[in-house]
């Protein structure tokens, strides 16, 4: 059986990134784990895992689950493994 390939809508070049970022303010202005938090809300898509301080929770709403994870894959790889 062939490979199957998955390919993911492409955003502008720092959207997810921005997301990102604004929720991990957010998450530790409100003195959360957000890394906790934020595998909590990619592994379940539960949106209550992610505060809604500084729009946060809208925000990553706007981005698709696996849009999150090939970004912080894509940045893990780029920083440890090439």
């Amino acid at each position: 059986m062939p490979t199957q390939y998955f390919e993911v809508e492409k955003r502008e070049e720092h959207f997810v990134r921005d997301v990102l970022s604004t929720v991990y303010v957010a998450l530790v202005e409100k003195g959360y784990d957000p890394v906790s938090q934020i595998v909590g809300y990619l592994m379940s898509g539960d949106p209550t895992y992610i505060t809604s301080h500084m729009g946060a929770r809208n925000l990553i709403a706007k981005v698709e689950r696996d849009e999150l994870i090939e970004e912080l894959l894509r940045d893990y790889i780029d920083k440890n493994l090439k």
